[in-house]
């Protein structure tokens, strides 16, 4: 199995090239530069500026397989004409270019990472992959695009399409809340935090087991051309991660019980509110499916990959 990564140097990425090695893969990786942060045996294609229209050719020379993790999650600029175009750029056009190279040099599957944006921003019962799409914020409006455009390349060619959609990936070096998070749990001290109260229920993903999922999507045949939504088995509310994150960094959680209306209030005076509201709110999966049709299981528990964090954190 010939695999090509984009996105290799992200978080997902590199967890997944580590992976993909142990389970001797052939791993080629496309990158805008040369990376110091994988072995030889990783070939590196340099195709430059991913808006740039880059040229895939070369890179997808005998590849079986294409996982496409490369995308934008932020747009810094605030005052460009359209923050959905900026978005569109990479999630968007980069996808479907590359997907329409991957046609013609003959890949037989492409797997994609969207996001579970495509179904909502929050929910009062499971996301099912069934469900009609509702992007709600212009990321994941640029993804469901990508996922439209890629079905409908899947329909006219012998490109097997994979999409997967997971909700907040938690693991060793995560971005974003999540890392804020561990910044709050490995401080010295503790500062008191108001989400004593927080009575919502979230579903998340550890880093290992959404890896695990990805490279089964490689391989399993029945995996071609579906939609999977995908998360570890059990769920919890901000409040019970905390508290997880906390025992797993061997630190007493310091969490004020103060009302969720309030907090919200605040937030919205501080122009904070959407923050606020996906903090506080539900987001549940229902990933049956991909445990049903491809017989996956999630390969580590919550408590494990915090405790795998924290174990590296000391490390460092």
């Amino acid at each position: 199995m010939r695999i090509l990564l984009t996105g290799a140097t992200g978080f997902v990425g590199k967890a997944l090239v580590s992976e993909l090695m142990q389970k001797n893969f052939n791993v080629s990786i496309a990158v805008r530069q040369k990376s110091n942060l994988f072995p030889g045996n990783v070939k590196q294609f340099v195709v430059g500026d991913f808006e740039g229209d880059p040229d895939f050719s070369t890179s997808l020379t005998k590849i079986n397989c294409v996982i496409h993790l490369a995308g934008k999650a932020h747009v810094l600029d605030k005052s460009k004409a359209t923050v959905l175009d900026e978005f569109r750029k990479i999630n968007t056009e980069l996808t479907l270019n590359l997907a329409k190279q991957a046609i013609t040099a003959g890949v037989e599957r492409f797997i994609f990472l969207s996001s579970i944006g495509v179904n909502g921003n929050q929910n009062t019962r499971p996301f099912l992959e069934i469900d009609a799409s509702n992007p709600q914020d212009p990321y994941a409006i640029s993804k469901y695009e990508a996922e439209q455009g890629l079905l409908q390349l899947a329909e006219n060619s012998n490109l097997e399409v994979v999409i997967i959609r997971p909700p907040l990936v938690y693991g060793n070096n995560a971005p974003g809340n999540f890392g804020r998070l561990l910044q709050w749990a490995n401080a010295g001290f503790i500062l008191p935090l108001p989400l004593g109260v927080v009575n919502n229920t979230r579903s998340l993903i550890a880093i290992d087991n959404l890896v695990s999922f990805i490279i089964v999507c490689t391989l399993h045949p029945k995996a071609a051309n579906e939609i999977f939504l995908i998360s570890d088995d059990n769920n919890l509310s901000t409040t019970e991660l905390l508290k997880k994150i906390a025992t797993a960094f061997n630190k007493k959680a310091l969490l004020l019980p103060i009302p969720v209306s309030w907090m919200i209030f605040v937030a919205k005076l501080l122009g904070k509110e959407a923050d606020a509201v996906r903090l506080f709110s539900s987001l549940i999966i229902d990933s049956s499916k991909a445990r049903n049709l491809l017989d996956w299981r999630p390969v580590t528990t919550m408590d494990e990959q915090l405790y795998k964090i924290a174990e590296n954190e000391k490390n460092i």
